[in-house]
Protein backbone atom coordinates (compact mmCIF):
# COMPACT_ATOMS: atom_id res chain seq x y z
CA UNK A 1 0.00 0.00 0.00
CA UNK A 2 1.41 3.67 -0.76
CA UNK A 3 2.27 6.08 1.27
CA UNK A 4 -0.10 9.33 1.38
CA UNK A 5 1.14 11.82 -0.54
CA UNK A 6 3.94 14.29 1.46
CA UNK A 7 1.54 17.13 2.56
CA UNK A 8 -1.15 15.23 4.18
CA UNK A 9 1.44 13.02 6.00
CA UNK A 10 2.78 16.22 7.07
CA UNK A 11 -0.67 17.69 8.06
CA UNK A 12 -0.93 14.45 10.28
CA UNK A 13 2.50 15.12 11.74
CA UNK A 14 2.04 18.58 12.66
CA UNK A 15 -1.69 17.99 14.38
CA UNK A 16 -0.60 14.91 16.23
CA UNK A 17 2.29 16.62 17.79
CA UNK A 18 0.33 19.49 18.34
CA UNK A 19 -1.98 17.12 20.54
CA UNK A 20 1.08 15.55 22.42
CA UNK A 21 2.92 18.52 22.55
CA UNK A 22 1.50 21.92 22.31
CA UNK A 23 1.79 24.03 19.32
CA UNK A 24 4.58 26.20 20.71
CA UNK A 25 6.34 23.28 21.77
CA UNK A 26 5.77 22.14 18.37
CA UNK A 27 8.85 22.91 15.73
CA UNK A 28 8.96 22.71 12.18
CA UNK A 29 11.78 20.10 12.03
CA UNK A 30 9.97 17.99 14.25
CA UNK A 31 6.96 17.85 11.97
CA UNK A 32 9.10 16.82 9.24
CA UNK A 33 10.90 14.56 11.23
CA UNK A 34 7.27 12.55 12.44
CA UNK A 35 6.47 12.68 9.18
CA UNK A 36 9.54 11.32 7.59
CA UNK A 37 10.79 13.61 4.92
CA UNK A 38 13.10 16.61 5.34
CA UNK A 39 13.09 20.72 5.96
CA UNK A 40 12.96 21.46 2.28
CA UNK A 41 10.07 18.93 1.64
CA UNK A 42 8.08 20.78 4.17
CA UNK A 43 8.88 24.35 2.98
CA UNK A 44 7.76 22.90 -0.51
CA UNK A 45 4.20 21.87 0.83
CA UNK A 46 4.19 24.43 3.50
CA UNK A 47 5.14 28.41 4.27
CA UNK A 48 5.78 27.78 8.27
CA UNK A 49 3.79 25.30 10.68
CA UNK A 50 1.10 27.93 11.28
CA UNK A 51 0.07 27.61 7.05
CA UNK A 52 -0.30 23.97 8.08
CA UNK A 53 -3.26 24.28 10.12
CA UNK A 54 -5.60 26.81 7.81
CA UNK A 55 -6.48 26.12 4.50
CA UNK A 56 -5.36 27.96 1.56
CA UNK A 57 -7.22 30.95 2.27
CA UNK A 58 -5.47 32.78 -1.16
CA UNK A 59 -7.18 29.47 -3.50
CA UNK A 60 -10.65 29.89 -1.60
CA UNK A 61 -10.45 33.49 -1.96
CA UNK A 62 -10.21 33.31 -6.02
CA UNK A 63 -12.77 30.44 -5.83
CA UNK A 64 -15.11 32.83 -4.34
CA UNK A 65 -14.13 35.81 -6.80
CA UNK A 66 -14.30 33.45 -10.31
CA UNK A 67 -17.49 32.33 -9.11
CA UNK A 68 -18.87 36.27 -8.42
CA UNK A 69 -17.59 37.21 -11.19
CA UNK A 70 -19.73 35.24 -13.78
CA UNK A 71 -23.10 36.55 -12.01
CA UNK A 72 -25.27 39.39 -13.53
CA UNK A 73 -27.14 41.96 -11.47
CA UNK A 74 -30.08 39.52 -11.77
CA UNK A 75 -28.14 36.82 -10.03
CA UNK A 76 -26.03 38.17 -7.66
CA UNK A 77 -27.92 36.84 -4.86
CA UNK A 78 -27.01 33.47 -6.29
CA UNK A 79 -23.87 33.84 -6.58
CA UNK A 80 -23.23 35.13 -3.39
CA UNK A 81 -25.02 31.97 -1.85
CA UNK A 82 -23.28 29.75 -4.40
CA UNK A 83 -19.81 31.46 -3.17
CA UNK A 84 -21.04 30.81 0.49
CA UNK A 85 -21.61 27.12 0.00
CA UNK A 86 -18.31 27.07 -1.97
CA UNK A 87 -16.16 27.72 1.38
CA UNK A 88 -18.61 25.65 3.56
CA UNK A 89 -18.29 22.65 1.30
CA UNK A 90 -14.37 22.92 1.17
CA UNK A 91 -14.23 22.34 5.07
CA UNK A 92 -16.82 19.82 4.76
CA UNK A 93 -14.30 17.90 2.48
CA UNK A 94 -11.61 17.99 4.72
CA UNK A 95 -13.63 16.42 7.27
CA UNK A 96 -12.01 15.27 10.69
CA UNK A 97 -8.80 17.84 9.69
CA UNK A 98 -10.62 20.56 9.90
CA UNK A 99 -12.59 19.32 13.60
CA UNK A 100 -8.99 19.15 14.44
CA UNK A 101 -7.94 22.43 13.32
CA UNK A 102 -11.36 23.86 14.92
CA UNK A 103 -9.90 22.59 18.44
CA UNK A 104 -6.21 23.68 18.41
CA UNK A 105 -7.56 27.24 16.76
CA UNK A 106 -9.79 27.46 19.73
CA UNK A 107 -7.54 26.74 22.71
CA UNK A 108 -4.67 28.68 20.96
CA UNK A 109 -5.01 32.55 21.35
CA UNK A 110 -2.30 33.41 18.52
CA UNK A 111 -4.37 31.15 15.78
CA UNK A 112 -7.55 32.62 16.89
CA UNK A 113 -6.21 36.17 15.75
CA UNK A 114 -5.41 34.34 12.02
CA UNK A 115 -8.53 33.05 11.84
CA UNK A 116 -10.03 36.42 12.41
CA UNK A 117 -7.69 38.00 10.19
CA UNK A 118 -9.07 35.70 7.34
CA UNK A 119 -12.59 36.06 7.91
CA UNK A 120 -12.26 39.27 7.99
CA UNK A 121 -10.58 38.83 3.82
CA UNK A 122 -13.77 36.93 3.06
CA UNK A 123 -15.99 39.47 4.29
CA UNK A 124 -14.22 42.41 2.32
CA UNK A 125 -14.69 40.62 -0.33
CA UNK A 126 -18.57 39.93 -0.14
CA UNK A 127 -18.39 43.45 0.88
CA UNK A 128 -16.69 45.22 -2.13
CA UNK A 129 -18.70 42.74 -4.53
CA UNK A 130 -22.37 43.55 -2.42
CA UNK A 131 -21.45 47.52 -2.95
CA UNK A 132 -20.99 47.11 -6.76
CA UNK A 133 -24.48 45.24 -7.01
CA UNK A 134 -26.08 48.07 -5.39
CA UNK A 135 -24.28 50.65 -7.38
CA UNK A 136 -24.65 53.39 -5.01
CA UNK A 137 -22.03 55.59 -3.69
CA UNK A 138 -23.52 56.98 -0.94
CA UNK A 139 -22.81 56.39 2.46
CA UNK A 140 -26.00 54.80 3.54
CA UNK A 141 -25.62 52.34 0.82
CA UNK A 142 -21.71 51.45 2.04
CA UNK A 143 -23.08 51.06 5.45
CA UNK A 144 -25.80 48.13 4.02
CA UNK A 145 -23.32 46.56 1.88
CA UNK A 146 -21.19 45.94 4.76
CA UNK A 147 -23.74 44.91 6.92
CA UNK A 148 -25.11 42.31 4.07
CA UNK A 149 -21.66 41.21 4.38
CA UNK A 150 -21.11 40.69 7.67
CA UNK A 151 -24.90 38.54 7.93
CA UNK A 152 -23.66 36.69 5.06
CA UNK A 153 -20.19 35.68 7.24
CA UNK A 154 -21.97 35.05 10.11
CA UNK A 155 -24.25 32.79 8.69
CA UNK A 156 -21.63 30.69 7.18
CA UNK A 157 -19.86 30.43 10.68
CA UNK A 158 -22.71 29.55 12.28
CA UNK A 159 -23.41 26.48 10.49
CA UNK A 160 -19.70 25.70 9.92
CA UNK A 161 -19.46 25.50 13.59
CA UNK A 162 -22.35 23.71 14.09
CA UNK A 163 -20.79 20.94 11.96
CA UNK A 164 -17.53 21.32 13.15
CA UNK A 165 -19.05 20.55 16.51
CA UNK A 166 -21.15 17.51 15.13
CA UNK A 167 -24.44 19.54 15.66
CA UNK A 168 -25.27 19.54 12.08
CA UNK A 169 -25.70 16.36 10.03
CA UNK A 170 -26.69 18.51 6.88
CA UNK A 171 -24.50 21.62 6.28
CA UNK A 172 -25.22 21.98 2.82
CA UNK A 173 -29.03 21.99 3.73
CA UNK A 174 -28.62 24.59 6.60
CA UNK A 175 -25.84 27.09 5.24
CA UNK A 176 -29.01 27.03 2.05
CA UNK A 177 -31.71 27.61 4.41
CA UNK A 178 -29.55 30.35 6.30
CA UNK A 179 -28.46 32.32 3.64
CA UNK A 180 -32.07 32.20 2.06
CA UNK A 181 -32.97 33.62 5.78
CA UNK A 182 -30.29 36.13 5.66
CA UNK A 183 -30.35 37.67 1.56
CA UNK A 184 -34.29 38.01 2.28
CA UNK A 185 -33.68 40.58 4.63
CA UNK A 186 -31.88 42.82 2.05
CA UNK A 187 -34.42 43.83 -0.94
CA UNK A 188 -32.24 44.14 -4.27
CA UNK A 189 -31.76 47.75 -5.11
CA UNK A 190 -34.22 49.78 -6.89
CA UNK A 191 -33.41 51.85 -10.42
CA UNK A 192 -31.36 48.65 -12.23
CA UNK A 193 -33.02 47.08 -15.27
CA UNK A 194 -33.09 43.78 -13.61
CA UNK A 195 -35.64 45.63 -10.64
CA UNK A 196 -37.44 48.37 -12.77
CA UNK A 197 -39.95 47.00 -14.30
CA UNK A 198 -41.75 45.50 -11.87
CA UNK A 199 -40.77 42.08 -12.41
CA UNK A 200 -40.23 39.34 -9.24
CA UNK A 201 -36.76 37.78 -8.67
CA UNK A 202 -37.24 34.86 -6.79
CA UNK A 203 -33.67 32.78 -5.33
CA UNK A 204 -34.03 29.13 -4.96
CA UNK A 205 -32.39 27.81 -1.98
CA UNK A 206 -33.11 23.50 -0.98
CA UNK A 207 -34.40 22.57 2.07
CA UNK A 208 -35.87 19.46 3.54
CA UNK A 209 -39.50 20.54 3.69
CA UNK A 210 -42.44 20.02 1.14
CA UNK A 211 -43.22 22.95 -0.78
CA UNK A 212 -47.57 22.74 0.91
CA UNK A 213 -45.22 24.17 3.98
CA UNK A 214 -43.03 26.35 2.33
CA UNK A 215 -45.83 28.44 0.18
CA UNK A 216 -47.01 30.07 3.10
CA UNK A 217 -43.42 31.58 4.45
CA UNK A 218 -42.69 32.31 0.42
CA UNK A 219 -45.88 34.30 0.21
CA UNK A 220 -45.42 36.43 3.20
CA UNK A 221 -41.48 37.25 2.30
CA UNK A 222 -42.69 38.43 -1.07
CA UNK A 223 -45.64 40.27 0.42
CA UNK A 224 -43.23 41.79 2.75
CA UNK A 225 -40.15 42.78 0.17
CA UNK A 226 -42.79 45.04 -2.11
CA UNK A 227 -44.46 46.55 1.00
CA UNK A 228 -40.26 47.14 1.59
CA UNK A 229 -40.07 49.02 -1.56
CA UNK A 230 -42.75 51.89 -0.79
Amino acid sequence: MSKPPARIRLADAAFALFDERGYEQTTVDDIADRAGVGRTTFFRHYRSKEAVIFPDHDRLLELIRDRLATSSHSTALVAVSDAVRLVLLHYVDEGELARRRYALTSKVSALRDREIASVARYQRLFREFIADWMGDPTESASLRAEIMAAAVVAAHNHVLRRWLRGESPDPVREVDEAMSEVLALFPAPSGHEDGGAGGTTVVAFRTGQDLDALLPSLRRLVEGGTGAGH
